[in-house]
């Protein structure tokens, strides 16, 4: 099964991905992610837009399982029979948009999962140092994440930045801090809080 990443907005599929849309004949994904890289889908080829995970195994050669984002953040990629092509992701979005390394990077889950078991993992993830990148839904709350941190003492230096609609020409980006959290304005969108030495 080829599980092929169109990135995580417009125009953020690779060339390797793009040559394996081209090449399919079969072209499995949601219509979010099938528009994103309709200009490289051949006339000819079959578009399913529904499918069951469960069969996505048996797919011939010439079929493709697009993913939105990344496939092995909460997507299609963990599959054992996958074989992945990313796209680039909203996390490597927003730490370039931010110009943030990612040498002590931590990732949280936090879409369509636990999300006082996400803010728990990653207030000890800022404990032990790392910055975190989370990975939000639309139910998710920043207030409580910020809230969070300012319980757990290490909110002084702490930044929180809201990355919305990444990729896309109405991309945002809101600063804030513990103490004073960037508002989300969009059902789409991850989160970075790093130390910083200015608040």
């Amino acid at each position: 099964m080829k599980v092929v990443g169109v990135g995580c907005g417009p125009h953020m599929a690779t060339e390797e991905a793009i040559a394996l849309i081209r090449c399919a004949t079969r072209i499995y994904g949601s219509r979010q992610a099938v528009e994103r890289v309709r200009a490289y889908i051949r006339e000819d080829a079959v578009i399913c837009y529904s499918y069951d995970k469960k069969t996505l195994s048996l797919l011939s050669d010439d079929a493709v399982v697009l993913s939105t984002g990344d496939p092995l953040m909460a997507g299609l990629g963990t599959l054992p029979s996958a074989v992945v092509t990313p796209g680039i992701s909203s996390m490597q979005l927003a730490c370039a948009r931010l110009h943030l390394s990612w040498d002590l990077l931590c990732i949280v889950n936090a879409h369509s999962t636990d999300h006082h078991l996400a803010i728990e993992r990653a207030c000890r993830a800022i404990s032990d140092g790392y910055m975190v990148f989370l990975i939000a839904d639309p139910a998710f709350s920043i207030q409580t994440l910020a809230a969070s941190l300012v319980r757990s003492g290490r909110d002084k230096h702490l930044s929180i930045a809201v990355c919305e609609d990444l990729g896309y020409p109405h991309e945002r980006i809101a600063c804030g801090t513990a103490y004073d959290p960037p508002d989300v304005l969009s059902s789409l969108f991850c989160v970075l809080v790093w130390e910083s030495e200015e608040v």
